[in-house]
């Protein structure tokens, strides 16, 4: 087959996907907003494109969203009809709608097949939007904007010929009749390479500037997001972190995430003293509950290189997970694959992979006090680490290996797609 991967920062969730089919002997070809002087990549072809304009100023903010949408669409569209010039014909699309880049390529080829990977549909009830009241938009339209932001998921479903979606939950977010068209398939966790080891040491910088080396031996907490933000619960942890540096004078905190916006929104800045990053909004709130001698184990360590992640994971005594009911981390699997005794958020997204008190600990997710418990509790007890991580390693292999499990499942689903 000819296949045309689409992803404006591809490969994303297509990393194992793309390059398996190359390896399968088929034409694999990929479009991404990413500036690169590389034309292949693990035998995909690279072809860039480029946005001409911006969302136009003072747009009705309920439109703005697809406005910037269909922008990104009409990029990939004049650079699939480059393409079709130079006689590329796919037989087979495969793209993540979530930012419009596919919303015109069967104008440019009809006749293939497009299957979309749904990642979420939104809903104004039930789902992310409103679950934390502490960051609700009081503005009864905002029902009518999310309404309007699945457009383009709406569009996609009359063209689209088939789906695939990493978990359950997500699915189950999308109307029928498009959902029966949905595979569930997750994007796959590497669990040969994350995995336990028990020699693992990593070396940080204390805040005074100091080399600290952690070992297994030492009391680690670990908290991972793409970025700091309440969609994944940074402001609960925080608030939960005097009491667990009080209960627990020997350890240490670890926190993974840059100090910019995923998927909520940025803080207001005149409602927050001035601050620009939910990173400072929420160190600024719980720092004076903290000590300087505690203060002095809490590590922010930004964003790093996947080798130090997983060591990270490797290292961690107890794992901190939270989330609204959104898309599911890739982070959550990987500690599990790593062998991480969890505490995690009650929320939909965790139901499918955390168990409570079989592969890791539940709790309420705006339970601050419920939190620093169960952390302090499972910190206190070795044995159920031991039982917790065991049993999440093995649930990640037996569901979301990459080799054994998920990635022969994404091929049969593309190769079925022709």
């Amino acid at each position: 087959m000819k296949i045309l991967f689409i992803h404006q920062n591809f490969p994303g969730q297509f990393k194992f996907l793309a390059p398996a089919l190359a390896q399968h002997g088929h034409t694999v070809v990929a479009m991404t907003m990413q500036n690169t002087d590389a034309r292949q990549w693990q035998g995909v072809k690279l072809t860039p494109y480029s946005v001409s304009r911006g969302t136009t100023p003072g747009v009705h903010p309920w439109v703005g969203d697809f406005e910037t949408k269909t922008i990104r669409g009409e990029a990939c569209f004049r650079t699939a009809m480059q393409l079709k010039a130079q006689g590329f014909a796919p037989d087979v699309i495969i793209a993540h709608p979530g930012w419009g880049e596919s919303l015109f390529v069967k104008e440019v080829w009809p006749q293939a097949r497009l299957g979309i990977y749904c990642e979420f549909f939104y809903h104004a009830h039930g789902a992310d939007v409103g679950f934390d009241p502490e960051f609700a938009n009081p503005d009864p339209g905002e029902a009518c904007r999310v309404r309007l932001k699945n457009l383009n998921n709406l569009l996609h479903f009359e063209m689209a010929d088939a789906g695939l979606s990493p978990t359950h939950w997500q699915a189950s977010t999308f109307p029928e009749p498009f959902r029966g068209k949905i595979t569930v398939v997750h994007d796959g966790i590497d669990t040969q390479t994350v995995a336990p080891n028990p020699a693992v040491s990593l070396t940080l910088t204390t805040q005074q500037g100091h080399q600290r080396t952690l070992t297994r031996a030492d009391e680690v907490i670990t908290f991972v997001n793409r970025n700091l933000e309440p969609y994944r619960g940074f402001h609960i942890f925080m608030r939960a972190l005097p009491e667990i540096l009080t209960r627990r004078p020997n350890a240490h905190v670890l926190i993974v995430g840059g100090s910019g916006v995923s998927y909520g929104t940025a803080p207001d800045p005149k409602r927050h003293g001035g601050l620009t990053t939910w990173r400072d909004i929420f160190t600024a709130e719980v720092r004076p509950k903290i000590p300087d001698a505690d203060w002095a184990r809490v590590y922010f360590l930004g964003t790093i290189p996947y080798q130090y992640f997983i060591s990270l994971l490797q290292l961690s005594t107890v794992h901190v997970y939270l989330t609204y009911p959104f898309v599911l981390s890739w982070s959550l699997l990987e500690a599990m694959s790593a062998g991480c005794a969890i505490v995690a958020s009650d929320t939909k997204p965790l139901h499918e992979a955390i168990r409570h008190d079989e592969t890791g600990r539940l709790v309420d997710f705006f339970d601050v006090a419920g939190l620093a418990n169960a952390v302090c509790t499972l910190l206190d007890d070795p044995p159920a680490r031991e039982r917790l991580g065991r049993n999440a390693r093995a649930f990640a292999q037996a569901n979301y290996d990459l080799k054994s499990t998920c990635l022969p499942r994404q091929l049969a689903w593309a190769e079925v797609l022709r």
